[in-house]
């Protein structure tokens, strides 16, 4: 007997789709619709410019704030990377509190980014808490607040993001076969060599992933560039702060377009590279 397949079976899936696609095309097809024609002055019937756009990048403050925020997404995802994947590594192991320890080091998460900041202020700001338990001995703290390096920001992004990277390599290393690392060491492979030279490998997609998300949720972060970086040069989202609070609309809606073509962009270079070495693979 031939089965044919009844013409009705090709939509629906499609109308099963259509509610929900529906609803996120207006919760974030719409608002981002709506920025881009506020960026080039079209809302309220007005006249379309560029100016916006030209404005941010021909401003020195624009520049150097773009490249402060680019510094704030990538110095603290490498930094964060490299607690990360041992830490991910380390819970893969069974070892006496191994529950309690997993519990701990998530508590990060649940800590909102503006009561990060000021635990930031309260525990590095010159004459907090460190400071304070340092003066007996005769030490003083260096300038971590609001220091030209921004190193309380860097600081305060990866206490806050440590967790969040290690879950997703956690379970990029937990999708790893068991039967491949026992392979590697009855091959006579050490513990090290297998961890660098058969796991990472095979969980760099996951690795890959997880600093492409912390890279744009540091880039997007407004709580801790504005209470613990420099006044110069500020974060691109705090200069779209400033553009909001003077009224500026259509200066705030071009600097949140910048925000997310750029990270829109990085998400394409990471997909078009998955898709080369997928390509290559075969």
């Amino acid at each position: 007997m031939i089965w044919r397949r009844s013409p009705t079976s090709d939509w629906t899936l499609p109308l099963l789709l259509l509610p929900g696609v529906g609803v996120l095309g207006v919760l974030f097809g719409l608002p981002l619709v709506w920025a881009l024609l506020g960026s080039f002055g079209l809302q309220d019937g007005g006249h379309f410019t560029a100016a916006n756009y030209a404005s941010l990048f021909t401003d020195p403050l624009s520049r150097a704030a773009f490249f402060r925020s680019v510094y704030y997404g990538a110095v603290p995802v490498v930094l964060t990377l490299l607690i990360s994947v041992p830490l991910a590594a380390l819970i893969q192991k069974r070892f006496l509190g191994q529950k309690l320890f997993s519990g701990l080091y998530k508590i990060p998460l649940a800590v909102p980014s503006i009561v990060v900041a000021f635990m930031a202020l309260t525990l590095l700001e010159r004459g907090g808490f460190i400071d304070r338990l340092l003066a007996p001995l005769g030490l003083n703290l260096p300038r971590l607040v609001r220091d030209p390096a921004g190193i309380g920001v860097i600081l305060s992004a990866v206490w806050k993001n440590v967790p969040f990277m290690t879950l997703i390599i956690t379970g990029a290393f937990a999708a790893i076969p068991e039967e491949i690392t026992n392979a590697a060491r009855s091959l006579g492979a050490s513990r090290l060599k297998t961890f660098f030279r058969v796991q990472i490998p095979l969980a760099m997609p996951g690795i890959t992933a997880a600093l492409l998300l912390d890279f744009i949720l540091s880039l997007g972060s407004f709580a801790l560039p504005n209470l613990l970086g420099p006044a110069y040069p500020p974060a691109l989202t705090v200069l779209m702060y400033d553009a909001f609070q003077r009224g500026e609309w259509a200066r705030v809606y071009a600097i949140g377009m910048i925000l997310t073509a750029f990270a829109m962009l990085v998400l394409g270079l990471y997909y078009a590279l998955l898709g080369r070495r997928a390509g290559g693979g075969r």
